[in-house]
């Protein structure tokens, strides 16, 4: 079934490299939530112009701080002249632009550098699109990101924390910095009370079967749970799979080299599995190549 928003909700759906944009329009005010990777700032502006129609773009929240979701947000303001807001917790890593702590030098990705007006908190309530909602706490993929909710109408803007076949990596558990297991479990354990008609995710189409997507969501979690050299290799694949869509195409060698120049992707090896660099190349290269992701022709591996 397909997902009917209201009309004063526009979602942008994007491909990777970018999430969704939600526009909320209010009479001649629009708020925009999240704003795509920085390589597709151009387009995400032209995007959010049209759909603007003449509008102002009075804000621009952030789900929460990865790349994905951020890399847009100068040119956004740039362009619109909007305040941005970021969920509390994150606001000093935005401030000193701690490339380390949002994940942009050790995973291989970049950001253009902004400067955030105000911040949100979980419990908090703010109005868009001509609707109330509610910002909730929904730790795990990222340890301070909030998902929006729409108790009136039942829906749910969920960020990361929840898509149609599961949720994004969780990379506190990965890198030792939080139980992100158990808060992933706490996060899916709170959107399961809630009711839900429409999900609007981070990635992917607005849907309406929540159920399945929650019960695909606490198998994959329990997956990992029991296994978590699983979750650490799906981590390195998203990694490197998002570093070569960023470069469309590389050589044999220069993948070899770009692989062993991420840290996170070597930690992760050393902690989790103990391939040799060798094995680990190969195992990416056979894996990602079966997945369609990438195709090797003539020397050069490209992406589909």
């Amino acid at each position: 079934m397909k997902a009917i928003l209201p009309d004063s909700l526009q979602v942008l759906e994007r491909g990777w490299l970018s999430s969704n944009n939600v526009l909320g329009i209010d009479h001649d005010q629009a708020t925009l939530i999240d704003s795509g990777y920085v390589t597709h700032a151009a387009q995400t502006v032209a995007l959010v112009g049209h759909a603007l129609a003449g509008r102002q773009l009075s804000r621009l929240i952030n789900t929460h701080s990865h790349s994905d979701h951020i890399g847009g947000n100068a040119a956004v303001q740039a362009a619109f002249g909007c305040k941005i807001i970021v969920p509390a917790g994150i606001q000093a890593t935005i401030a000193e632009w701690d490339e380390a702590a949002l994940l942009l030098s050790p995973l291989g990705q970049q950001a253009a550098v902004f400067t955030h007006d105000a911040v949100i908190h979980a419990g908090d309530e703010i109005e868009f699109g001509g609707l109330n909602w509610q910002a909730i706490a929904v730790p795990g993929h990222d340890m301070d990101a909030l998902a929006f909710y729409n108790p009136e109408r039942r829906l749910l803007i969920s960020g990361d924390a929840l898509w149609e076949n599961g949720f994004g990596v969780v990379f506190p558990e990965l890198l030792g910095t939080a139980d992100g297991l158990a808060s992933t479990r706490a996060t899916l354990e709170t959107l399961a009370r809630l009711p839900i008609d429409i999900v609007i995710p981070g990635h992917g189409a607005p849907f309406v079967d929540t159920d399945a997507a929650l019960r695909r969501a606490f198998g994959r979690l329990d997956h990992f749970t029991a296994n978590i050299d699983k979750l650490a290799w799906h981590a390195i694949k998203v990694i490197t799979s998002f570093a070569l869509m960023e470069r469309q195409e590389l050589t044999l060698e220069e993948f070899d080299e770009f692989v062993g120049s991420l840290p996170v992707v070597c930690d992760l090896n050393q902690r989790y599995l103990g391939l040799p660099g060798s094995s680990l190349i190969a195992r990416l290269k056979q894996e990602l190549e079966q997945a369609g992701v990438i195709r090797h022709r003539e020397g050069m591996l490209t992406t589909r």
